[in-house]
């Protein structure tokens, strides 16, 4: 529930036909997308006045917006098609792609284990059920579903404490516009109730599977509000949803404080009568209170302070009568304490693991003790918490713990564990510590002994050693001549971590070294990372990501022709600023669904998000979002690197004028004959809900992109 989130629908006046042409064939040149229009308006804030060329593209409704986004990407695509080896590239990515399922959650829940799987060759991910007799069966399938011309997208899903039910959601074009659905297991009956709305799905389900909490928004999709004074309510099965009890919202119950922003929930436990009371935002931290689950449903219950946000606590998990929370208050790696549930009281509560040299990141509650899940700069390391004692776990190779799965009434957990070079698979922890593949996710038949891996630290410009990891074919030689492609995102204290990619494997044979920059911002080393990449400190995000390009220069690993970098969402900041801040460091750029235009985080869905940020209050506030915004940071008269801006139609976390609007201000400013692409997939959104034929496409531009412009053999006009 706190995930980067923003949206909406919306186009644009820059002289392309010369900016295009350069490298460009006299054909393509001809086929110069529609101009966006200049449209000046000026805002004051605080003193400072600030104009903003393509405002007009903030509304969906204008005319110019989709003949825009068609042209340009109609041009993009004609290029990047274009490129010499882009098809071949694609080919191999798809094949790849195609060889190798993906899991991504388990759920344990009575006799039932449920899973979310992209089988081998299929196009989206399904959700399948495995019965006591072992057998799996498909619940779910989207592949099969359309919503009018739309493919479908499984949003999220939630089994019932026996799994004999389970609550979902569906939406078109990966839009993460969710209409909840409740299916019965054992006969795969759909009931007919449907609850729309209801992107941040079900809470918490009732101990006799009767009903559930879930989150309800309750404003117009699309606009700035919508995610505003949300509520929790209590669905009870077989009964219209137009009567759903309203259990919280802002201002309702005494002594639960929110504001508009905040989302508040109700979780429940296998194990406890005692329930958990949260509210939350963008931030790690939350607000909790405890509660007695009989009183909540008479209706005259009272909440249990157990922490405020002040607390800094991040993860909780109820164990029976206690109730663990892992703190950052004094302690940046995160300490454990332990407190009664029914008796919450923060100030006695009992520490059962102190601050150490990793980073406490969450816990999970099983039968035979507390799993907790810890981060060492980008690996992540698992541990049980048992008899006041943690026990570390030892896993078969270091990589991305990318989700524990447990149930208070089962021993050990579930875990997706993922390398670099380690394909991703679901391993299982069983009661003595030990960890078997289970063989739901199948090692795919792909060698990866040709590839290595190396993790280098950069020097930022305050002294600071900033870790990164490169993945290139053995034999790497340091020519300064190596095509390099460097990602960096670096927000809401989300650590970047080994994940296996089949679709940069050729990149990689095509001459490519993939650099993972793990700049601050981040959460590889915990609370003190995150704060020193964040507001008046973001500065530091983007320049630790041109420290590290700096020093893959230094080491002759590569040099500006060859190298380009990336940013992914809230990496638009990363990327969008070290292009504007370093244009001659770079032969490209890649802002992928990009926030690149903050200050006019007024104007989209997604407004929720701008803890992280802002808000923008006075002058000062002001200063500190203005100077990572993107947008506003590009220069006219300026010779910036090729770029290739992507977004979905339907994102509902980043605003596609955002991308649009960098596009457009680039193309009218740069002076280099560089391309400046925009590339619209109009059935995609933030990339979650795509599919597999969706991604893999997109991968294949973007590879070939960054191969044509940084030299590499093969893919040059």
């Amino acid at each position: 529930m706190t995930i980067d989130r923003r949206t909406a629908l919306m186009s644009g006046v820059a002289a392309l036909g010369v900016t295009l042409s350069g490298r460009l064939g006299a054909a393509e040149a001809k086929a110069a997308p529609r101009a966006a229009r200049i449209e000046p308006v000026v805002d004051d804030y605080w003193g400072t006045m600030v104009t903003d060329n393509y405002r007009w593209m903030e509304d969906p409704k204008d005319a110019d917006w989709l003949p825009f986004l068609e042209t340009q990407n109609q041009r993009t695509r004609s290029v990047l098609d274009a490129i010499p080896g882009r098809k071949a590239l694609g080919e191999r990515i798809s094949a790849l792609s195609g060889d190798a399922a993906a899991t991504m959650r388990v759920a344990p829940a009575g006799e039932w284990l449920f899973y979310q799987q992209r089988p081998v060759g299929a196009d989206n991910f399904k959700l399948y059920v495995r019965g006591p007799d072992g057998a799996d069966r498909v619940l779910i399938d989207p592949t099969i579903m359309k919503m009018g011309d739309a493919h479908v997208s499984l949003d999220w899903w939630e089994p019932s404490l026996d799994g004999k039910h389970i609550a979902y959601g569906l939406s078109p074009s990966g839009s993460e516009a969710s209409v909840l659905h409740i299916m019965e297991v054992a006969t795969g009956k759909v009931l007919p109730e449907r609850i729309e709305k209801t992107d941040w799905g079900v809470t918490g389900w009732l101990p006799d599977g009767s009903g559930f909490f879930y989150i309800a928004f309750v404003n117009e999709r699309g606009t700035p509000q919508f995610y505003l004074n949300s509520e929790c309510r209590l669905h009870k099965l077989g009964t219209d949803p137009k009567t759903d009890r309203l259990m919280i919202r802002r201002g309702l119950v005494p002594g639960i404080d929110m504001d508009e922003t905040q989302a508040a929930f109700i979780a429940t436990s296998e194990q406890s009568s005692t329930v958990l009371i949260g509210v939350v935002d963008i931030r790690t931290e939350k607000a909790l209170w405890t509660a007695e689950l009989a009183d909540i449903l008479a209706g005259k219950f009272t909440a249990k302070k157990v922490c405020g946000f002040e607390d800094l606590v991040v993860a909780q998990a109820i164990d029976k009568d206690d109730l663990y929370l892992l703190s950052n208050k004094g302690n940046s790696r995160g300490r454990v304490v332990v407190t009664p549930a029914n008796a919450p009281n923060l100030g006695s509560a009992r520490e059962v693991v102190p601050e150490g040299q990793t980073v406490l990141e969450d816990l999970h509650a099983a039968r035979d003790g507390i799993f907790v899940t810890i981060m060492d700069g980008g690996i992540q390391k698992l541990a049980r918490l048992s008899g006041g004692k943690l026990d570390p776990i030892a896993l078969p190779f270091d990589g991305a713990i990318d989700g524990v799965f447990t149930s208070e009434t089962l021993d050990g957990a579930y875990v997706r564990l993922g390398g670099w070079l380690d394909p991703s698979g679901i391993w299982r922890i069983d009661s003595a510590g030990k960890a078997s593949d289970t063989g739901i996710n199948p090692r795919p038949p792909i060698d990866t002994s040709a590839y290595e891996t190396k993790r280098g630290f950069a020097t930022a410009k305050d002294g600071v050693k900033i870790p990164y990891t490169l993945l290139y074919r053995k034999g790497l030689k340091a020519t300064g001549t190596n095509p390099v492609y460097a990602t960096g995102y670096g927000a809401y204290q989300y650590s970047s971590t080994p994940r296996f990619m089949p679709a940069v494997l050729p990149f990689l044979d095509a001459g490519g070294v993939y650099c993972n920059a793990n700049v601050r911002g981040g959460g590889e080393y915990g609370r003190d990372w995150h704060k020193a990449g964040q507001k008046a400190t973001k500065a530091n995000t983007w320049r630790d990501l041109i420290a590290v390009c700096e020093t893959l220069v230094a080491d002759k690993i590569t040099s500006p022709k060859h190298l380009a970098i990336s940013g992914t969402s809230a990496g638009g900041i990363t990327v969008g600023r070290a292009l504007t801040e370093r244009p001659d460091l770079f032969a490209a750029a890649i802002s992928d669904v990009g926030w690149t235009n903050p200050i006019r985080y007024v104007a989209e869905q997604n407004v929720a998000d701008i803890e992280e940020w802002g808000p923008m209050v006075d002058a000062a506030s002001f200063k500190i979002m203005y100077d990572m915004d993107a947008y506003q940071a590009i220069k006219p008269g300026t010779s910036y690197p090729a770029v290739l801006c992507v977004t979905g139609a339907t994102d509902p976390r980043v605003a596609p004028w955002h991308v649009a609007k960098f596009a457009a201000r680039l193309q009218a400013a740069t002076s280099s004959k560089n391309p400046v692409l925009l590339r619209v997939d109009f059935d995609a959104g933030h990339g979650l809900g795509s599919t597999r034929t969706q991604r893999d496409a997109l991968a294949a531009d973007v590879y070939s992109f960054v191969l044509w412009r940084t030299g590499a053999k093969g893919f040059q006009t």
